[in-house]
């Protein structure tokens, strides 16, 4: 087990104590949970530069990193349906294309095919963690937050949740559609 491996269990680890703490009453748990979120994605970050910075990339990273995005960003997300933050159905379009794509991917890594992340599915990672800070921090301040405030602020919440699920469906659509040779292939 390298260091970049350790990394990907840790996310996954992180992920789960974020699942404990997200489901505790209060603002001191919520907060812990934004920051168990937080050291999560940095090693999302930390895992890919030190694997490809020290060429320490292996089977399992190929593998198991990005089950472990995955694992925390829609854990978030669910845990979010869970307390009414978002709509259902915005966590099963984001699921489906995040279970989809992912699983074509690993299949071509199966096949010997190395299928680099394109700018969309960065930006659509990017827009998804922020989305989860800033729902976490809306659920924070929530409590705190008249009724017209706190409807003000579900609408934002809405409208950058559409954002996230467009931009999601769009990159998962840009991702098969760049790469049917690949991920296709007998």
């Amino acid at each position: 087990m390298n260091l970049p491996n350790a990394l990907t269990v840790l996310r996954v680890i992180l992920a789960g104590m974020f699942i404990y703490f997200f489901l505790q009453d209060g603002p001191g748990p919520m907060l812990i949970a934004l920051i168990l979120f937080t050291a999560a994605s940095l090693t999302d970050y930390l895992d890919g530069y030190i694997a490809r910075k020290h060429n320490l990339i292996t089977n399992f990273g190929k593998i198991m990193d990005p089950i472990a995005d995955k694992f925390l960003v829609l854990s978030a997300f669910f845990m979010f349906v869970s307390k009414s933050l978002i709509d259902g159905w915005m966590f099963y379009l984001i699921c489906a294309r995040e279970v989809i794509v992912t699983v074509l991917r690993l299949n071509a890594v199966c096949k010997g095919a190395a299928l680099a992340a394109e700018g969309a599915g960065k930006v659509k990672t990017v827009l998804q963690i922020v989305a989860v800070y800033l729902i976490i921090i809306f659920n924070i301040a929530g409590q705190f937050l008249n009724q017209s405030q706190f409807k003000a602020a579900s609408s934002v919440v809405y409208v950058l949740m559409l954002a996230v699920v467009g931009l999601t469906l769009w990159s998962g659509a840009s991702f098969i559609l760049n790469n049917r040779r690949e991920l296709f292939r007998v």
